[in-house]
């Protein structure tokens, strides 16, 4: 009888544990689902004028359809708000500074830097510079954002938000305003930016005891004779650009460091370690491997007879990922209703960056050009001396609020040249610097670091995106192109004439002295930039005799243009490789979509070419030998079963630090410049380099690195090097930005996807970036792959990253993560009848 009893006892708590777990389950499930969308029937929005018409296909890209502008991008605003908001939300803390207010005092340095860039602050400026319908267009997307919000708040905007207020009490959020979408534009340019790195480096190998020619060997110039450039001067624009004056030109006394005084490095120094702090917010801004490939096809060699365009940006993983399909359509095209374009776009912003219209089709990659020069400043009491006059500072006040902590204030100072950014990296001195202004430095020496850039100051990057949405032809985005500023890019185009062209847009100074390689002192004017490169001579080429374009990061042109763009180009394994498999797809002719595609997966790594002889001559024995085996019948592809690509790349992660083993505070580059080098070092058995503390000459050291590689491998892939495999160490998981890194187990597991592996690597078509220093983790990547038929629109292709959904367990929150890793595409629709045919819900917006 007892034991009955207790038997029921126990099934009745087995039966309640059940019950409570089973309520915690669909507590979760409610609250994770309440923030998604509707994306079916109606749904009225304040604002707008006119119904419009919402279609979705399964991986839930949106196409709009609306009767007038003010609606079309009212209801975009709408629509990523429906998606996406927490990644705007996210994004515009971001860049205005403000992180701490959501995530506490362990962002406050963070924000304390981005405050003294200033970029919601130029963004504020910039608004009102740009044209009365490029502003009625930021307008309407605000509205459409704030529709959206008047109805969601909380959990129900969000999965993020209930999280946020489980962990700090919660969030208010603020209505959306146009200047939060401009801001977002300078976290791009960040991205893409320059040469702040390299330029900071080549400072700090001086300082450490480096010569100028050694530092050379490692930034050497750019391989012409075996990587082409995008353009030869000759076809730019049908002819050489006109003569600069005579100081511009590259003596070699220009390629030199100004004279700087050492007790400026240390400001130097806390300078690039702050700016190294960044991409945990911003994605790998100091990656080599953010770039992009880009290429076009002229009709003459294609299967319809008119081009073919393929675009793959390079930037950092994250999830969601970095872009939004969208497609924006005026019912009836008109001179007042201009848009039926579809694309890529940035949640935050309206219109769409990259895709194509009813006319034409565009791409971008990073052209890279020296756009910030770190500028030191003599530091006199609460001034800054020029030609050998006082100036008094620039300053403005900001308060960084923090959540669970007391506000931080801080006084931002700049120059003539652009913001301390010294300051920002001094940390607690924020402080002291706002109360004693006497301070003659961040670190309390006579010398402060001022960062000028392109971007700091107000522009019409935004006029030029709604331009390149409505552009008809070539001289329409000629036009579009000359508004944007920055990040300046490369430009591809193609159009259903038949027609190819190339154009690099952007604002690029032209120094007064100096080539914008090192630091330059701020009280010698004649550092100071004197203007900017014309864009009509800007590199341009319309409809080569080649037939073809290709722009992959390397130099945009050849040795003879006559303004020095930068030095810091990609040292074109990528591009030249994918002019070679263009080569070979025109001789077999003719080029499809299907052979573009391809392209994008190439997995072919030619930094190994000039390595792996090497490798195979070297003295190994035991384990080691029986991996340098796995090189002999590698064929150089990087594919995810590929034993010799596993061994190839750890042999390199622990080739460079054995090879540069004196280069501190930095080190070498893991991709192109690194391959570059080490493929010159090779033939010199002599060069210093080789001779380190661990082992010493060129056999010795490579031997060294094999035995390195092997014995890594061994513990993690298993004893047997034939069973290794690229694929289980190059991996994918797509972290989410604000909650992926938490350290939290379930947090991660809510939000993070994959891992998912990848063929590929560093300098690759496929370019699935990772870092030699931290692992073989993938941590840039191709955000995502599009191939445009100017023949059929809607035979067309794309795919990006992750999916298009911000909502965690939503079916579009990843539901291109596989499909990207196997190299798959998804049909791009963009006319009104494919849409329809592939649309799986219809949303209706009425007034």
């Amino acid at each position: 009888m007892r034991k009955r009893v207790l038997f029921r006892v126990l099934l009745g708590l087995i039966a309640a544990i059940v019950a409570v777990a089973l309520v915690v389950a669909l507590l979760g499930v409610w609250t994770v689902r309440r923030s998604f969308p509707q994306t079916s029937g109606e749904l009225t929005v304040r604002g707008l004028e006119s119904s419009v018409t919402v279609l979705r296909d399964e991986y839930g890209v949106a196409h709009v359809y609306a009767d007038n502008t003010h609606d079309l991008f009212l209801a975009q605003g709408f629509t990523h708000a429906q998606d996406r908001f927490w990644e705007m939300d996210f994004r515009r803390h971001v860049t205005a500074g403000r992180t701490a207010e959501l995530f506490g005092a362990d962002q406050v340095d963070t924000d304390a830097y981005l405050r003294t860039m200033g970029w919601r602050h130029v963004a504020e400026q910039e608004y009102d510079l740009l044209a009365p319908e490029t502003r009625a267009y930021l307008d309407a997307y605000a509205a459409g954002v704030n529709a959206w919000l008047a109805e969601h708040d909380g959990a129900e905007a969000s999965l993020e938000y209930a999280l946020l207020s489980a962990l700090n009490g919660g969030h208010e959020i603020e209505e959306w305003t146009p200047v939060d979408s401009l801001a977002w534009l300078k976290a791009m340019a960040w991205d893409l930016g320059g040469n702040m790195e390299q330029e900071t480096d080549r400072a700090l190998l001086l300082d450490a005891g480096l010569t100028e020619e050694q530092v050379e060997e490692l930034y050497p110039a750019y391989p012409f004779e075996e990587h082409l450039p995008i353009t030869d001067t000759d076809e730019h624009g049908g002819a050489p650009p006109a003569e600069p004056e005579a100081d511009t030109s590259r003596e070699a006394d220009e390629r030199r460091s100004p004279e700087l005084p050492e007790a400026a490095a240390p400001a130097l120094e806390g300078v690039s370690a702050a700016a190294a702090a960044l991409p945990e917010l911003l994605g790998p801004s100091t990656s080599p491997d953010l770039g992009s490939n880009s290429w076009v096809v002229g009709g003459e060699h294609t299967e319809s007879g008119l081009p073919l365009l393929a675009n793959d940006p390079h930037l950092g993983a994250s999830m969601p990922s970095t872009w939004y399909q969208i497609g924006l359509h005026c019912t009836e095209l008109t001179e007042e209703c201009p848009f039926d374009v579809s694309g890529f776009s940035f949640s935050g912003l309206p219109g769409v960056i990259i895709g194509q219209n009813e006319s034409i089709a565009w791409g971008f990659t990073n052209l890279n050009p020296d756009v910030m020069d770190l500028v030191v400043e003599e530091i006199d009491g609460g001034g800054y001396v020029v030609d050998g006059e006082t100036r008094p500072l620039e300053t403005r006040e900001e308060t960084i609020r923090v959540a669970g902590g007391e506000d931080v204030d801080l006084v931002v100072r700049s120059t003539h040249h652009g913001p301390l950014l010294s300051d920002a990296a001094a940390g607690a001195d924020l402080a002291r610097i706002a109360e004693e202004p006497e301070l003659e430095g961040a670190d309390g020496g006579e010398y402060a670091v001022a960062l000028r850039w392109t971007a700091l100051t107000p522009g019409t990057t935004a006029d030029s995106i709604f331009a390149l949405n409505r552009a008809r032809d070539w001289e329409d985005f000629r036009e579009a192109a000359s508004q944007f500023d920055v990040p300046a890019q490369n430009l591809v185009y193609a159009d259903n004439e038949g027609n190819i062209g190339y154009q690099s847009p952007g604002a690029v100074p032209v120094r007064e002295k100096g080539d914008g390689r090192y630091p330059v002192p701020g009280w010698d004017p004649d550092y100071d930039w004197k203007g900017f490169v014309p864009f009509e001579e800007l590199p341009s080429v319309y409809n080569p005799e080649s037939g073809v374009i290709v722009t992959a990061n390397q130099s945009v042109v050849d040795a003879d243009y006559a303004y020095p763009l930068t030095d810091d180009w990609d040292y074109g394994y990528r591009s030249q490789r994918i002019n070679d498999l263009l080569s070979e797809a025109i001789a077999a002719g003719p080029v499809t979509g299907e052979d573009m595609s391809r392209i994008h997966m190439d997995s072919f790594h030619g930094g190994a070419v000039a390595l792996v002889p090497y490798l195979l001559e070297a003295d190994v024995e035991g384990t080691t030998a029986l991996a340098r085996e796995q090189l002999r019948d590698w064929d150089l592809f990087t594919e995810e079963d590929s034993a010799g690509a596993a061994f190839y790349q750890a042999t390199w992660r622990h080739l460079l630090p054995l090879l540069f083993d004196e280069l501190e505070p930095v080190g070498m580059s893991g991709s192109s410049r690194g391959m570059y080098v080490v493929g010159q070092l090779l033939e010199d058995p002599d060069s210093a380099w080789w001779e380190g503390e661990e082992a010493s000459g060129r056999e010795e050291v490579l031997a060294a690195a094999m035995d390195a590689a092997a014995e890594e491998l061994s513990g993690l892939l298993g004893e047997d090097p034939a069973d290794w495999r690229w694929g289980d160490l190059h991996t994918l998981t797509a972290t989410h930005q604000s909650f992926g890194t938490s350290g939290i187990g379930p947090v991660e597991w809510l939000f993070n996807r994959g891992p998912v592996e990848s063929s590929g690597g560093s300098s690759i078509v496929n370019a699935t970036g990772w870092d030699p220093e931290q692992g073989y983790e993938i941590t840039a990547v191709p955000s995502m792959r599009m191939v445009v038929d100017l023949s059929d629109r809607d035979a067309s292709t794309w795919v990006h990253l992750t999916g298009n959904s911000g909502h965690a367990f939503h079916p579009n929150y990843d539901d291109q993560l596989e499909p990207w890793s196997d190299g798959g595409t998804l049909p791009f629709a963009v006319g009104e009848e494919a849409v329809r045919a592939a649309a799986t819900d219809e949303l209706v917006l009425r007034p």
